[in-house]
């Protein structure tokens, strides 16, 4: 029996869905290649490396789960989530280290009687949402450290000037596609965009090769491309991550773009010994995850200083 292993922990289940959702907007794939003539693209020789590559990310989580008494018309309590979150940025020009980071606490409800609060490690200002459904909470402070993502990144931008560099962002593109000379790195695979030919070059990839770039148009508009990084071993679609930049770029840079990525993104990636996404979750995100997550602080610390507040705050 001859069979492959993905080198992914399971216990992040895997980079790809085994019932890829179609995609349910319209695709391009005759921008840089016509379909018919679609093959792997290796990278170009010719590819200068910018400068400086930045890798932006952002973490995020729930302290506490609480419920504010006597919120809505008929007095009843209103849910609401405590919650952390911070993004930062890795600067990487031969050596890496991490230049920008923003922390910020948030209690996220939809109770217009909420006021921040003040706990011995931390205060959580209002954040108000539409709602208090868990899945508006949820995207209420995915849309917050989003936010954070992009004020790190342009903060970084502002204070170095006009450098010749490349920003990387751990996820998609939305919300962020104003940054220049940006795109946005999805590890993980669960929609198809490309037809059953189009499918079959992206399973063909060599490391360091990339797919012609293709134009998605679902809720919002997008250029992206596949590229397959070293150390996938022989797992379908292993090592294979998705780029996207801003719908706004012509052409011919579009393409520029993406073979600057072919160029540039290899180099980072990760190995299993040391990383449980391997190749994907690339070094620079994999430190820059790790240092947000401490600075975040004690998880223990910050629900008892919650549930100490909570007890002084008495009756309703």
């Amino acid at each position: 029996m001859r069979f492959s292993v993905d080198p992914w922990d399971p216990t992040y289940g895997s980079a790809l869905d085994l019932d890829l959702e179609p995609s349910r907007g319209d695709v391009n794939v005759d921008l840089e290649m016509a379909a018919a003539d679609w093959r792997p693209v290796p990278v170009s020789a010719a590819r200068r490396s910018p400068e400086v590559v930045l890798f932006v990310d952002g973490v995020r989580r729930i302290e506490a789960r609480v419920w504010i008494d006597g919120a809505d018309a008929e007095g009843e309590a209103s849910a609401g989530i405590c919650a952390s979150y911070a993004a930062g940025v890795v600067a990487c020009d031969g050596a890496a280290r991490v230049v920008d980071v923003e922390i910020q606490r948030g209690l996220f409800t939809a109770a217009a009687a909420a006021t921040a609060i003040e706990s011995r490690h931390g205060t959580f200002a209002v954040r108000m949402t539409a709602s208090s459904a868990p899945d508006v909470l949820s995207l209420a402070l995915q849309e917050r450290m989003t936010a954070a993502e992009v004020a790190v990144a342009q903060r970084v931008r502002h204070d170095a000037g006009a450098v010749d560099d490349l920003l990387v962002l751990d996820g998609p593109l939305r919300n962020r596609q104003d940054l220049p000379r940006t795109v946005g790195m999805i590890k993980t695979h669960n929609v198809t965009y490309l037809a059953p030919e189009q499918n079959r070059i992206v399973g063909a990839l060599r490391p360091g090769e990339r797919t012609p770039v293709f134009t998605i148009g679902t809720g919002w508009s997008r250029h992206s491309w596949y590229l397959c990084l070293p150390g996938g071993e022989d797992a379908p679609w292993a090592g294979v991550v998705r780029c996207e930049a801003s719908a706004d770029l012509a052409a011919a840079d579009v393409i520029a773009l993406a073979e600057t990525t072919a160029t540039v993104l290899p180099r980072f990636a990760s190995e299993p010994y040391k990383e449980p996404r391997a190749p994907q979750n690339l070094y620079p995100i994999s430190g820059l995850e790790r240092q947000l997550r401490r600075r975040l602080g004690d998880s223990d610390l910050l629900y008892r200083a919650l549930r100490t507040v909570a007890r002084r705050s008495g009756p309703s």
